[in-house]
């Protein structure tokens, strides 16, 4: 059964006076010499020697716009204290409840000073501001602060919120309100009466004149006196003499329940179950309902962020107190199995026969909880339980306490990138993060099929990746006539926040000519759609003939091949040499044939240009002997000349010369061959593309090789066929059995999905028969085979020559033809 009562608390007077504070919630911030911290009720900074010790220090408080001196008499009204070690560190704490914080709603408090450092000469002066906000929501109804050179108290007013409720006063309120009016009562404050212990009363003004000070927050009574004060008196208890200065009056501690009463040796507090100064624990110990009602003792944070280690002070205990476990984040471990972790629990004892117990835990242990607030910052958690017991009754009771330390630690990942003439190469050495990262390649998350495609490497430490500079994810940002400066971008991102931890933005020219002038009167042109147009469609651009388009076109580029007499390009003469010249364009009429008549320029253009030499001489030297006899005609024996083409384009009337090669092909575009009977007009031969074969050399019998046509038929083993074109008599065409076309499309070779080379080479054997003889078995014609004869070779097997005549068969290839990579 539950049973309520008192609680009679036994402690002494330094410590109700100066050291009770409730479980505390703590943050501390370093940089450069500088500490500040949260502790209870009040804000800590720290100094350390290399600050402090060989300068002058003044300290002035920040309130909004102004600075304010705090002179020894102002500290002590206002709530600030100063003190220094025997090593020269120094601390400066600051009262929650100061002149001059900004408190709201007396949970979160904003605190700033202004430190001015004056050396040996008085011109040279170092400032440093400081400021630090802080939560502490856990008031007890009457909270006592002790410092080094002033006491305060504060109290929760209650009746005085409820007057805020709308609670009214009785009809003396005007008389009152003069009253405060005339006794300079700024804080709603009037009169208070101090118990010396004869009662002393004054009004606010003369109180202040006393030194004292005294305020109201929005929920509490806040008074704070000097220590030599006339209405301060010492008591010795235990032989410790103690300042003693009272606020409540008797009435008011009656009101809450509260006793206090002296011995010889001890002051004695009786606080009822339930006060606002402790607070509930639930509890079900075998399956029972029971609550427990706490009232702190003292925990002292000692944690030097810099140090990478919590470190905490609990107690004082009286010597019946033993520390049994600490409950972390991850179990409960006993005082040995901690020290065994790597933890150091000690217990100290005290000259007056009571104990205190310490705790230190480094930060990167595995019950530490971290998370990031800042990009740059680690916040450190630490959650306890200790669980003590009271000897020899062996009576358990807990104390939680959270602890909690902020350090500017953060290393971030370092990106390096470079490039060669094809592809970009990143690296990234991983900081605090490790590989824990988030990589945004362009404008997307890295995937792991995007990472297999980029050559993703990882160790642990570093991460590499390789891209081509057509890759999806780069942006091409300008186009010249050599070259393309192409770009792109890396993010790593934090994953929990989405913070940028590092970028990189890398851009280089690559080499990629424009515009080409070939000397049989054609150009050849490259638009990219650049990072400034990006809603340019390729397809959609033309020259400015408008019915001149792309012969082929992507999402990222188009690629023009035209005459230039031809898709409206103009000519210009200069003194020894000509330009044509013609544009890109894309037009606002978009008809075909039509002319852009838009008033104002196209949305997009691109001028393309090429010059010619003219009125060039070459001379040819050459010499004459006399003829020593006249030439005399004789028998003589010819070879039949095959010769094989590429056409530009599927209307076989312009082919590429011998110095336009090597040529340049887009992936799966269209190869248009010809293969040709030369200088002879018989029509009773006729000519045959026998074995037609692409290599990655020029030489014909190197391999890898790849079956075009197979015994004058395609390769049916080739997902992308050989496609036969009839020949019809026209005016080029004399004998159309002296020619064979065919086309295929543009490929490359490749071993485990990597290109080898990104060229080819064609080859064929052409059989010249006699069409008009039934005894000439070759002369079927292309791709007639009897009834159920197949015309595909097996994979693997070796291409060999028919045993046809030699005399009637035929070696010809192709020059190189040359993937191109945009």
């Amino acid at each position: 059964m539950l049973r309520l009562g008192n609680i009679l608390l036994w402690i002494a007077t330094a410590i109700i006076l100066c050291q009770t504070r409730p479980n505390v919630k703590l943050n501390s911030l370093s940089s450069s010499g500088l500490r500040s911290d949260c502790a209870a009720n009040v804000m800590r900074l720290s100094l350390d020697k290399a600050l402090a010790v060989g300068n002058q220090l003044e300290v002035e408080a920040i309130n909004g716009t102004k600075h304010i001196l705090l002179t020894p008499r102002m500290a002590v009204q206002c709530g600030y204290s100063m003190e220094s070690d025997p090593w020269g560190n120094t601390r400066i704490y600051t009262s929650l409840m100061g002149c001059f914080v900004d408190n709201k709603d007396d949970a979160t408090f904003n605190v700033g000073l202004r430190l001015q450092m004056y050396g040996e000469n008085p011109s040279d002066v170092v400032s440093h501001d400081v400021s630090q906000t802080c939560s502490y929501t856990r008031w007890a109804s009457r909270e006592i602060l002790c410092d080094r050179n002033y006491m305060e108290v504060s109290h929760h007013m209650a009746s005085l919120d409820a007057e805020a409720k709308g609670q009214t006063r009785d009809g003396k309120d005007e008389k009152l309100n003069a009253k405060l009016e005339a006794s300079g009562a700024s804080q709603g404050i009037w009169k208070m009466t101090f118990y010396t212990p004869e009662p002393v009363a004054m009004v606010l003004q003369e109180a202040e004149q006393a030194g004292y000070a005294a305020k109201t927050t929005s929920s509490r009574l806040v008074m704070r006196s000097p220590y030599n004060t006339a209405e301060t008196y010492s008591e010795d208890v235990a032989g410790v003499p103690m300042e003693v200065f009272r606020r409540l009056e008797r009435s008011q501690m009656a009101a809450r329940g509260y006793t206090l009463s002296t011995t010889d040796f001890h002051i004695v507090v009786e606080i009822p179950v339930g006060s606002p100064d402790g607070y509930y624990k639930s509890h079900a110990p075998d399956y029972q309902y029971h609550i427990t009602y706490f009232v702190e003792p003292m925990l002292e944070d000692d944690t030097v962020p810099e140090t990478r280690v919590f470190s905490v002070l609990l107690g004082t205990f009286l010597h019946d107190v033993e520390l049994r476990n600490i409950t972390f984040s991850t179990g409960v471990l006993t005082v040995e199995e901690s020290n065994a972790k790597g933890f150091t629990v000690q217990e100290h004892s005290l000259a007056n026969g009571s104990k205190s117990f310490s705790l230190q835990v480094p930060f990167d242990a595995d019950v530490v909880l971290k998370h990031n607030p800042e990009r740059l910052v680690t916040s450190y958690f630490l959650p306890l339980i200790f669980a003590l017991i009271v000897l020899p009754e062996e009576t358990p009771f807990g104390l939680p306490v959270d602890l909690q330390a902020s350090l500017q630690d953060i290393v971030l990942p370092i990106m390096a990138g470079t490039c060669d003439q094809n592809q970009f190469y990143i690296s990234v050495k991983f900081g605090s993060h490790g590989s824990n990262l988030k990589a945004i390649v362009g404008p997307r998350e890295l995937t792991a099929e995007m990472a297999e495609d980029y050559d993703f490497y990882e160790n642990g430490t570093h991460l590499s990746l390789i891209l081509p500079y057509t890759a999806k994810d780069a942006v091409f940002e300008l186009l010249t006539a050599e070259s393309v400066k192409s770009r792109i971008d890396l993010l790593l991102l934090d994953r929990a926040n989405d913070w940028v931890l590092a970028d990189l933005y890398l851009a280089c020219y690559f080499p990629l000519k424009s515009t080409e002038c070939h000397p049989n009167g054609t150009m050849t042109a490259v638009a990219v759609k650049v990072e400034s147009t990006r809603d340019l469609k390729p397809s959609q651009l033309t020259l400015k003939d408008q019915s001149c388009t792309p012969q082929f076109s992507d999402d990222r580029v188009a690629y023009f091949a035209f005459r230039v007499d031809t898709c409206g390009t103009t000519r210009t003469f200069f003194d020894n040499y000509m330009m044509y010249e013609n544009e890109i364009r894309l037009s606002y009429n978009n008809a075909k044939g039509a002319a852009n008549t838009s008033p104002v320029d196209p949305d997009y253009r691109q001028t393309i240009s090429c010059f010619y030499v003219v009125n060039e001489t070459q001379t040819v030297a050459f010499s004459a002997k006399p003829r020593t006899y006249e030439p005399a005609a004789e028998i003589g024996t010819g070879q039949l000349m095959v010769q094989m083409r590429l056409s530009q384009d599927p209307s076989y009337e312009l082919f590429y010369q011998a110095e336009d090669y090597p040529v340049v092909k887009y992936l799966q575009q269209p190869l248009y061959f010809e293969v040709e009977l030369m200088h002879s007009t018989d029509p009773s031969l006729e000519l045959i593309a026998e074995n037609c074969w692409a290599t990655l050399y020029e030489d014909r019998t190197s391999l890898p090789s790849w079956d075009i046509i197979v015994d004058s038929c395609e390769n049916r083993n080739d997902s992308y066929a050989t496609i036969f074109h009839p020949v019809g008599s026209e005016s080029r065409v004399l004998v159309p059995s002296h020619i064979k076309r065919f086309s295929v499309k543009m490929f490359t070779f490749t071993k485990d999905d990597e290109v080898l080379k990104d060229q080819i080479y064609v080859h064929c054997d052409a059989v010249i028969c006699d069409a008009s003889s039934q005894a000439d078995g070759s002369c079927r014609g292309q791709c007639v085979h009897p009834p159920g004869q197949s015309y595909s070779r097996p994979a693997g097997v070796k291409k060999e020559r028919r045993s046809t005549d030699s005399t009637r068969q035929r070696q010809i290839s192709t020059g190189a033809i040359i993937l191109y990579n945009l």
